[in-house]
């Protein structure tokens, strides 16, 4: 497991201050046994933390524990720093927590979490392959999936609009779990006919190119999952270059049509663009965990109530969608590694999972196999059933899609950190031939393989 390239290093401790100054919630218990910091991620969903913060108050009273919540923003890439600068430092929260690949990119500073896991496999189920892939290494577990924050990322759209140009995606796509030809006709042709659309009518498909440095990962998923559906690798597991293959050719010649229609601005993109432009009403579809429709159920209830969340296009190789992880972790540094288990068990049995998925309208998806049967995506609205598809459904056919991870974990790593993907596409777009996109690619990803 190796650890990030030193220019990222470099970057995290220049941001080191940022995280210092991030706001604190306080639980202050009489004669407490010990202390705990906990680095959450700040959640996008209104009044989530909340109840997380309500969990933790549960059990920091029942064990006497003084615990220090600090809640992380993931925009500006303030999530993926604070870890960077704190391994280095060998100080700062007990706990954190790691988003995709940074379990492994931290592994080294990291406890052995692998009783706390096993005991949620016992009752919760086995984790997904992504998890998986991403937390244990030779069957030990450096850090815990956490369902808060775990995400697929599946097109977000307007109901009304795709209604109007001959698309009914409540029939393509209904509460209930099953398979029909409109769904074989949403491919990413399909789709690119329908971008150009929007673009006509004056709104977009908010898609981003934001590069590095975990800013813009909603694009950097994206990406990944639609290379994985045309079967183009930029690296194999051997750590070969596959940037030559007649899939990658093939993936890039269809984005020469499709980056058209991508917004002026997509370059600076970051994770929030995406949810503004359709709140405003500005989009069309995002790709996207329920986040942006639970805050426009909040500050525009006429676009949540036209939202319809449903699978990905399907490519040659297959329908992929966009996966996100989360895991907690607990630091070797840490002084009280004992209690920093426990309160992660506490915090993932099933009654706190899915009080935390209700609160968060369902965007929180347990990365467990018997934890996907809450009824909040059923019942969740407006209008109901507007998230019913965002769990993988048997018949859709989807697979879970993890950009970099054709690659080892280690070069995978750099790749998703420098978001190579969106910057060969940002090339693309300002008028780069394929072989020079394929070059800079190559002459990039060499330093990783090296």
């Amino acid at each position: 497991m190796k650890n990030l390239p030193e220019m990222t290093r470099r970057g995290a401790m220049k941001l080191a201050a940022a995280s210092a100054a991030l706001p604190l919630v306080h639980i202050r218990t009489a004669g407490a046994a010990g202390k705990i910091n906990v680095g959450f991620w700040d959640h996008w969903v209104p009044g989530a933390n909340d109840v997380m913060q309500k969990q933790v108050n549960v059990w920091a009273e029942k064990n006497k524990v003084e615990v220090t919540a600090d809640f992380i923003t993931s925009s500006g890439g303030k999530l993926n720093l604070t870890p960077a600068a704190e391994t280095q430092a060998k100080a700062g929260h007990d706990i954190m927590t790691f988003v995709n690949w940074d379990v492994r990119n931290y592994a080294d500073s990291l406890t052995d979490v692998s009783d706390v896991v096993k005991g949620l496999i016992s009752f919760a189920g086995t984790p997904n392959d992504a998890a998986t892939y991403l937390g244990s290494e030779k069957g030990a577990w450096f850090g815990v999936p956490s369902s808060s924050g775990s995400q697929t990322k599946p097109p977000c759209a307007r109901i009304s609009w795709f209604k109007k140009h001959g698309l009914d995606l409540q029939a393509m796509y209904p509460t209930h779990d099953e398979h029909n030809a409109l769904q074989d006709a949403w491919t990413w042709d399909a789709f690119t006919k329908y971008a150009e659309l929007a673009q006509k009518d004056n709104l977009t498909f908010a898609l981003g190119l934001g590069a590095g440095g975990g800013i813009n990962t909603d694009a950097t998923d994206l990406h990944g999952a639609m290379f994985q559906s045309y079967g183009a690798k930029l690296v194999d597991r051997d750590g070969k270059s596959q940037l030559k293959s007649n899939e990658t050719r093939e993936v890039l010649e269809y984005f020469q049509k499709l980056l058209k229609f991508y917004p002026v601005d997509a370059v600076s993109y970051d994770d929030a663009s995406n949810n503004r432009a359709l709140i405003s009403g500005k989009s069309a579809l995002i790709f996207n965990p329920p986040s942006a429709w639970a805050v426009a159920k909040r500050d525009n209830i006429a676009v949540a109530s036209d939202c319809w969340t449903f699978p990905a296009p399907k490519g040659p190789k297959g329908r992929f969608v966009p996966t996100q992880n989360y895991y907690w972790g607990v630091y070797k540094f840490s002084k009280n590694q004992s209690a920093s288990k426990d309160l992660l068990a506490h915090l993932m049995q099933r009654e706190n999972v899915e009080a935390r998925g209700i609160a968060s309208d369902g965007y929180d998806l347990p990365p467990y196999a018997k934890m996907l049967d809450f009824k909040i995506w059923d019942e969740v609205g407006p209008p109901t059933g507007t998230v019913f598809n965002y769990p993988p459904r048997p018949s859709s056919g989807q697979i879970a899609s993890l950009t970099g991870s054709e690659a080892s974990p280690d070069i995978a790593v750099q790749i998703y950190q420098r978001a190579v993907h969106n910057q060969m596409l940002a090339r693309l777009r300002d008028g780069k031939s394929i072989p020079e996109v394929v070059a800079w690619a190559e002459d990039e990803i060499s330093g990783y393989t090296r």
